[in-house]
């Protein structure tokens, strides 16, 4: 990066709130335009789903958005107490909201745990992996932030009282840097997860494979992941590590709540006295006459993602018209479209409102090495751990906190972070594309920002 665009990175944060939409600051360089207002449609059902489809998709969504106790098996370990608690910004669906609720949930109801020092009020909801465990092995897992312990919300049967007394993980003794042991995620967007579930395999690997020269002129390759026992492609997670939104929502119960399903039907603590509800804690029911009503809560939070639909771009927020279709120019002249791929399209569905569609996601759902900069060291299948999903950007412009751990809410920080280039040779797929952007002028860079503020 030559100094006057390293001194305008650094200007753009200093001046980020002073800037209006669109609008450089007086020095001249560009700035990121800011979180896009809301307009009321975010978090709404796909189009042309039936009576019955939609119905499901309204009562899903109030499952998702249930705040869990101990009497429906929260914890003995979590992260929070509700999807829609970290799937908040800018609707039901979306990601880390502005004010991070794990503050408030770390002592609720009497807890007594205490924060770790990267969970802050105004930061973003993470989880963290530890790269190695104590005997020095690589870890890889989630390492839940908080306990019951202590914990007493109302919600036992007269008499039952919460006996558990298992510690709080010590995260004081895991560093958290470039070279420490705790590596960060923030929770991703679910938005379209249907229609990304219906993209054919077929589809994705020709789109991998299409424009190959370019793609070899600017150092991008990229694979997918796989499901190790039917080689399906993965789709779902920062590391594309899971297949489908069930399996994403019976996981996330399970890690980030500590509730178990049929799916993931063993608690990550069995310490006796630590659970209040038989195992797993949620399950078909049964019972129930109406087919919806016997849906578990994990059919139900997949129901709900694959009915979600995507974000809807604005065309003149921020910059105005000829600014957001000139970013759009720009950002394939580049080479970002390289990656994030505007559109694929699925294939056949039983649901016909996802059937045949076009999906304008800006991803092409495989995996690339991103360099040290971005790596984590942590692995999952075939990614390693420099290797990322390319992110869907579509919601892009609603979006407070970027990248996989959160650390910046700058989009021209994001962008710069993606190259990773380093006296040692291990450099980052996007090193060429930041590069041709870096180059790009001041209007230029400025016009391709408001682009991506407005997906």
């Amino acid at each position: 990066m030559t100094t006057r665009l390293r001194f305008a990175t650094v200007l753009a944060g200093i001046f980020l709130l002073a800037a209006s939409d669109g609008e450089a600051y007086p020095g001249g360089g560009a700035v990121d335009p800011g979180v896009r207002a809301t307009t009321g449609t975010e978090g709404g059902p796909i189009a042309n789903l039936t009576g019955g489809q939609g119905a499901l998709f309204n009562r899903s969504k109030e499952i998702f958005s249930e705040v869990e106790r101990l009497a429906d098996g929260l914890g003995p370990r979590f992260n929070l107490d509700s999807c829609a608690g970290c799937h908040s910004q800018p609707a039901i669906g979306g990601t880390s909201p502005a004010t991070n609720p794990q503050v408030a949930i770390a002592t609720a109801f009497g807890a007594t745990n205490k924060l770790p020092s990267f969970i802050t009020a105004n930061g973003p909801i993470r989880e963290a992996r530890f790269k190695l465990n104590g005997a020095g092995a690589p870890d890889g897992s989630v390492h839940s932030l908080f306990v019951i312990t202590g914990r007493n919300d109302g919600s036992l049967p007269a008499g039952k009282a919460n006996n558990c007394n298992i510690a709080q993980e010590n995260f004081s003794q895991q560093t958290y840097n470039s070279s420490g042991n705790i590596a960060l995620r923030i929770p991703t967007p679910v938005f379209g997860m249907g229609l990304i579930e219906e993209i054919p395999e077929a589809t994705l690997m020709a789109n991998l494979a299409a424009n190959a020269s370019t793609k070899r002129s600017l150092g991008i390759s990229g694979f997918f992941n796989h499901n190790p026992n039917d080689g399906r492609i993965t789709r779902f997670g920062w590391k594309a590590q899971n297949m489908s939104g069930l399996l994403f929502a019976g996981e996330a119960y399970n890690v980030e709540m500590g509730i178990t399903s049929e799916l993931f039907p063993v608690e990550r603590d069995e310490t006796a006295g630590c659970q209040f509800s038989t195992t797993p804690n949620s399950v078909t029911d049964t019972a129930q006459a109406a087919p919806n009503d016997a849906l578990s809560d994990i059919e139900r939070f997949s129901a709900f993602m694959r009915f979600l639909a995507p974000p809807a771009p604005s065309t003149t927020v921020p910059g105005g018209a000829t600014s957001i279709t000139h970013g759009k120019s720009l950002f394939a002249s580049v080479g970002c479209s390289q990656c994030h791929t505007p559109q694929l399209t699925t294939g056949g569905a039983t649901v016909a409102a996802l059937s045949n569609q076009q999906v304008n996601l800006y991803s092409d759902i495989a995996l690339h090495h991103m360099g040290p900069g971005l790596g984590e060291a942590i692995t999952q299948g075939a990614a390693g751990g420099e290797d990322f999903r390319t992110a869907p950007l579509w919601g892009l412009g609603q979006r407070i906190f970027l990248l996989h751990d959160g650390r910046t809410s700058d989009l021209v920080v994001a962008i710069q972070a993606h190259s990773s280039s380093n006296p040692s040779g291990d450099c980052s797929e996007a090193d060429a594309v930041i590069n041709n952007y870096s180059r790009l002028s001041a209007s230029d860079q400025q016009d391709l920002l408001n682009f991506l503020r407005s997906l």
